[in-house]
């Protein structure tokens, strides 16, 4: 019975989220009534309301629920999720202030010329906006609204067009700042913390003393190493997305024809490439910053930095 139990669950949060109901309240909501349809259940056909469940009964569970929800969101010390609602703001501005479209139809005008051009511009669009926004939703909708049509229109492949921009879409997830590595970061250094305080008193009771020796400890990595490690395979996978664009445009160049530029490649056209850029608006100079966050180097110290904000130009 568990088994269906845990099927109703499932069946629940899919139906929720499918619907277009908010993440936010389809999870635990999905939780919460599949709990009570199994207690309801086991009152009326085993009059016992935690006759199916594996482990403890429905007051338990919403228990642990609600303990990992404070937990989440009460725990002060939790200053690395501090920067997933500033990305999401910026990615919402690049959405909203056409500084994503201007940069796309720029960079399709460059490398146009070049066989698969289109498919390149996306996916160096994709990397610059993956690098500053660190989410994939604005990034996707951005380009799927902007290049899909264009390089449908020049003939591409439907398979590569979409497949290009979901790929590069995606590129937020890995390089930094990425919201998925600063959520993973911050869930490893939680688990990190009570591995070490249970080697610590498993290291008292064996031993009788109170201070455990450094090299003994269990350390995490934190969000500055999580960054580190993710660039380099960053930059790895935008470069083979590019090469597989090339290798298919030359291979078979139907899929992926190069679109000519009506204009002049002049001093003009440099200014504007130029010009369609990202600036950041450094918030060191100005004095009450909301967007200060508290991030930690690699070597494990920390200090105060500040966040970057996108702004059009």
């Amino acid at each position: 019975m568990e088994l269906l139990f845990l099927g109703i669950l499932v069946l629940l949060m899919i139906t929720a989220l499918v619907s277009g109901f908010p993440v936010a309240f389809s999870l635990p909501g999905s939780s919460i009534i599949a709990i009570g349809l199994a207690a309801l259940a086991g009152w009326m056909f085993a009059d016992d309301p935690n006759a199916y469940f594996h482990e403890g009964g429905p007051v338990q569970w919403l228990s642990a629920g609600v303990t990992n929800f404070r937990s989440l969101y009460w725990n002060v010390e939790r200053d690395t999720l501090i920067a997933i609602p500033l990305f999401i703001f910026m990615g919402i501005m690049l959405q909203r202030s056409k500084v994503a479209e201007d940069l796309l139809v720029t960079m399709a005008q460059l490398f146009g010329p070049v066989p698969g051009g289109l498919g390149i511009s996306v996916v160096i669009v994709g990397a610059l906006l993956a690098a500053t926004t660190g989410i994939v939703g604005a990034t996707v909708i951005a380009m799927g609204m902007i290049s899909l049509p264009a390089m449908l229109r020049n003939k591409y492949s439907h398979s590569l067009a979409t497949g290009t921009i979901c790929a590069s879409g995606t590129l937020g997830q890995i390089i930094p700042p990425s919201i998925v590595l600063i959520i993973l970061a911050d869930q490893l250094s939680s688990a990190a913390d009570q591995a070490s305080a249970m080697r610590k008193t498993a290291y008292r009771e064996i031993t009788g003393e109170f201070s455990m020796p450094s090299v003994l400890d269990i350390t995490s990595a934190s969000a500055g190493d999580m960054f580190m490690g993710a660039f380099v395979p960053g930059l790895l996978l935008v470069g083979l997305y590019i090469l597989y664009i090339l290798f298919t445009a030359i291979i078979r160049p139907k899929m992926a024809p190069p679109v000519g530029y009506l204009g002049a490649y002049d001093r003009q056209f440099l200014v504007k490439v130029l010009m369609a850029r990202v600036t950041v608006v450094p918030s060191r100079a100005i004095p009450t910053n909301p967007f200060t966050l508290l991030t930690e180097h690699a070597d494990g110290t920390s200090s105060t930095n500040t966040a970057v904000v996108p702004v059009p130009t």
